[in-house]
């Protein structure tokens, strides 16, 4: 079964999420948010993802703030902010990419898919 995130991304009127696109295309499945609220009920309906991306540049809530809420909702979930800058915004995410480097997004979903696949004691 492929992996699936959900991610909190920023709506553009007219288009689906480029972000949405790239994960995607690398056979990753998504379900995209577009609101901290919306992403809590998502999470809330949906608590089996494999992990979450953060768009950081969202919302009325702080990041950290809305870590804290997913958490009660599912404490053990791998969460990715992404931001403009190369530092981490947050301090409760286990990684932070920039908004420039869609390979290194990339990179580090498939490592949590295979951090996943490792604590499952499979092999790929």
């Amino acid at each position: 079964m492929r992996p699936c995130f959900l991610v909190l991304d920023q709506e553009y009127p007219g288009s689906i999420s480029t972000r949405k696109l790239v994960i995607e295309t690398a056979k990753l499945n998504v379900i995209t948010a577009y609101g901290a609220d919306e992403a809590l009920e998502t999470l809330s309906r949906f608590p089996n993802v494999d992990g979450i991306v953060i768009d950081t540049e969202l919302g009325r809530r702080t990041c950290d703030e809305l870590i804290n809420e997913m958490r009660r909702v599912r404490d053990d979930v791998p969460i990715v902010t992404v931001s403009p800058g190369g530092n981490a915004p947050c301090g409760k995410e286990q990684y932070h990419v920039s908004n420039f480097d869609p390979r290194r997004l990339l990179d580090v979903l498939q490592e949590i898919c295979d951090s996943e696949l490792n604590a499952k004691g499979e092999l790929r």
